[in-house]
């Protein structure tokens, strides 16, 4: 735009209203959103990226769409942007990405997601598991010094599910049975003394299911402290891995250097983060699990919306 219109633009907001200024302001924020959402996922894009069809690196830039530069591969003659096969194609209304990354950031339920952004709930709904397809699966691949691992429990949640094999009960209820049992989902949590944690749903807390879990993270060279666990401690002989069990139920604590207060500092925001819910539904656990990795992460437990939206395209 020549400066000649700009002022002659500039001109004409004196003679809007004010509800016609707030309107004019509120279209102007959300399309600065739109672009700021723009960079940060290109961002996450080689400069010259492979074909996400074939995988070919024969690709070269091909105009802009939606905002987006576009590539297309001179191996299978198809277009792609920065977009394309990730959790976030094909999702509209990218001026409110950046606000639904905030929305992540600070623990908000869809009902308040979709106030804060005014879009429907299933579209919070959508939202929500699509940004976190990628950092559920972003834990520690490996673990180094000394090792702690516990188990915590979630009671399981058919929440949404059109069929019950149970009684119906009221959200965030209790189970029929007073402590652990087959209502409930077990979660492996280990955690190493820099802070590198990783979370496995469990089929059972068998030795056979925890060692299978724990086998590839947990190098022979690894020490690993644990509450005293049967089960873990069969997995530690099974694996070769140097063990001190520590008697938390008799009241012990701390042994020297032997303690699993890391790991149930842990155990314990995250249950204090899931009581938000008032009960995740089972097959969306792995999901929540991953987002509070995230959020746990950060300094301050406050990651900025950016890396949350980045995290949300590329792993």
């Amino acid at each position: 735009m020549r400066k000649r219109e700009m002022a002659r633009l500039m001109g004409m907001l004196d003679g809007l209203t004010r509800s016609q200024r707030r309107e004019l302001a509120s279209e102007l924020a959300a399309r600065e959103a739109k672009v700021s959402s723009v960079e940060i996922v290109e961002k996450e894009m080689p400069a010259r990226p492979d074909c996400v069809h074939c995988g070919s690196r024969q690709v070269a830039k091909h105009g802009h769409s939606s905002g987006l530069q576009r590539f297309k591969c001179r191996g299978c003659g198809k277009t792609f942007n920065s977009l394309s096969g990730t959790p976030l194609a094909r999702l509209y209304l990218r001026g409110k990405w950046l606000g639904h990354a905030e929305a992540l950031r600070d623990g908000l339920s869809l009902n308040q997601v979709a106030a804060r952004l005014n879009i429907a709930q299933s579209t919070a709904f959508r939202w929500r598991h699509r940004f976190l397809q990628l950092p559920r699966t972003m834990q520690a691949q490996a673990l180094a010094g000394i090792a702690e691992a516990d188990e915590t429990y979630f009671l399981q949640s058919a929440k949404g599910n059109r069929g019950l094999v149970r009684k119906a009960r009221r959200r965030g209820g209790s189970a029929s049975k007073r402590g652990t049992s087959k209502e409930h989902t077990p979660v492996l949590i280990v955690r190493d003394r820099t802070g590198n944690t990783a979370n496995f749903i469990l089929p059972s807390t068998s030795a056979a299911d925890i060692g299978a879990a724990l086998q590839p993270i947990l190098p022979s060279d690894t020490v690993l402290c644990t509450d005293g666990s049967t089960a873990l401690a069969a997995v530690a002989r099974n694996l070769g891995v140097e063990h001190h069990p520590v008697n938390v139920s008799a009241g012990i604590r701390v042994q020297g250097a032997w303690h699993v207060q890391n790991v149930n500092a842990f155990g314990s925001r995250l249950r204090q983060w899931m009581l938000r819910f008032k009960g995740v539904a089972t097959r969306y656990l792995a999901n929540c699990l991953g987002w509070f990795r995230a959020l746990d992460r950060s300094p301050g437990f406050a990651p900025e919306p950016a890396s949350l939206l980045a995290s949300a395209v590329r792993a």
